[in-house]
């Protein structure tokens, strides 16, 4: 399939690239290319995105096609926001300050195409800048005050491209569109892309697991490819996203599942998922409004948090809404720890979440893909504790409990329909439900978006069939979709 291309004068497009077709908005627009050429590779390189332009009207119905469209609708609406951009900019914050760090100036200008830039002391930021302002070219002022702060950025249309770096142009596109794996001889039919954080210490899935998850991939007709957070601006290269990093809504794996969403890509943990489960003020909202069983709970706020205490009896549970890993959560055993503790929180939250106390010696976890039950674990408190992980263990073999694994059709009956009602809620992603019981009742605790598959755990009962499973599904969704 080749890839496009729009410039409104192609003859201006002097490369001849592999696999490329130079046309014009008019011939892009008019339909040529309908839906049915799905997954089409979109480089709209007009003179202007303003709001209703030809250059507007490629990138917005290149993504009603479900065409990979660069730059996307969204990245349009961002470069009206300057103010927004230079906010967010602020995220690297110390790469800007290293940039220039030895320039005597106080303003830097250059051109950015595909992420590259001539001085190539600036082409770690240049990268950067590509990853937050996806569109092909772009031209960066930054101005010194008291620090270097980004002026501004702009697209930079094809005609006012210097002659002089017309050839890093055409390498920049050309390393974009025509990456080695896109012509492997072996090439399999979809490309999958594992999202992985190579610094966490207690990631979703250990090293072997990802191992299984490439193998499964392979054998289920995938180039499957690792990437990182580095690797933002190669989505456009793919057909699925697997996020396998902790997923927070004000965090890179959030941008790199709205932005593989926009580009046509199944993706799991998609962003609305990611949205629901990773806040628990909203899980707990949607739960009890659907009239699902939960710990009696209350959300706490600044105003109602001094007589909150009286709701609960002592102890009780008080979580953060956005945690993870049985990181912020707290049991609190009398009101001078209430206080402290919310003090402490409300420093980081509006808003918290306290929570009856159901003590239990393991916490079921059902494991939930596309509707369907996948696996069951029983996760026992760690040595000690109140909780499945002790993070202020002395020692290292004791952070963790016991893990158990049971194959679903051994499982409770109500534990697998109340775990099904529970996700319906929330999606078709890959989901772990966190359930105590108690008087034979069962509990949601709390929706996982991202939940633990390791190696030797999860995948105990089905082995290998479990990354089969997961990746299955990805391939039916790409085949429903397309």
């Amino acid at each position: 399939m080749p890839k496009l291309i729009v410039v409104e004068n192609p003859d201006k497009w002097k490369f001849s690239l592999q696999d490329v077709e130079v046309i014009t908005p008019s011939k892009y627009i008019s339909g040529e290319y309908p839906a049915e050429t799905r997954g089409l590779k979109v480089i709209n390189m007009c003179k202007s995105y303003q709001y209703q332009s030809l250059g507007y009207y490629v990138s917005l119905l290149a993504e009603a096609r479900k065409h990979k469209v660069l730059p996307g609708v969204s990245t349009i609406q961002d470069l009206r926001f300057p103010s927004i951009l230079r906010e967010e900019s602020q995220d690297f914050d110390d790469l800007i300050q290293s940039s220039f760090k030895h320039v005597t100036t106080d303003k830097v200008e250059f051109d950015i195409y595909f992420g590259i830039t001539q001085q190539e002391e600036l082409n770690k930021l240049a990268k950067q800048l590509f990853q937050y302002i996806q569109a092909p070219c772009l031209i960066a002022t930054f101005t010194k005050r008291s620090k270097w702060v980004l002026q501004s950025i702009k697209p930079l249309s094809l005609g006012e491209v210097p002659d002089e770096d017309r050839q890093l142009l055409r390498m920049a596109v050309e390393r974009y569109l025509l990456r080695k794996r896109d012509i492997l001889p072996d090439r399999k039919k979809y490309d999958m892309a594992i999202l992985v954080d190579p610094n966490d210490k207690n990631p979703p899935s250990n090293e072997r697991a990802i191992q299984k998850f490439i193998k499964a991939g392979d054998t289920a007709g995938f180039n499957v490819e690792v990437i990182t957070k580095d690797d933002f601006d190669e989505l456009i290269q793919y057909d699925a996203l697997f996020i396998r990093e902790t997923t927070f809504v004000n965090h890179h794996t959030f941008r790199f599942a709205k932005k593989a969403q926009s580009l046509g890509l199944v993706v799991i943990d998609d962003p609305e998922s990611i949205l629901k489960c990773t806040n628990k003020v909203y899980l707990n909202e949607l739960l009890t409004a659907n009239r699902i069983l939960t710990p009696k709970s209350y959300i706490v706020s600044k105003d109602n948090y001094k007589t909150m205490s009286t709701q609960l009896p002592y102890p009780f549970i008080l979580k953060e809404p956005d945690g993870a890993f049985s990181k912020g959560v707290f049991k609190i055993k009398d009101e001078e720890q209430y206080k402290q503790v919310c003090k402490s929180m409300f420093e980081e939250s509006e808003l918290l979440i306290a929570q009856e106390f159901l003590p239990t010696t393991f916490d079921w976890r059902v494991g939930i893909i596309n509707g369907k039950p996948l696996y069951v674990c029983k996760y026992f408190m760690a040595a000690s504790h109140w909780q499945i992980m002790n993070w202020n263990a002395s020692k290292k073999e004791q952070e963790e409990g016991a893990v158990e694994t049971i194959s679903v059709d051994q499982a409770p009956a109500g534990l697998i329909r109340t775990a099904l009602k529970a996700t319906a809620l929330i999606g078709t992603g890959l989901y772990g439900v966190d359930i105590k019981e108690a008087d034979g009742k069962f509990y949601v605790i709390e929706i996982n978006d991202n939940p633990n598959i390791d190696a030797g755990l999860e995948d105990k009962v089905l082995k290998d069939k479990l990354y089969s499973k997961i990746m299955d599904v990805f391939i039916n969704k790409i085949k429903e979709e397309r």
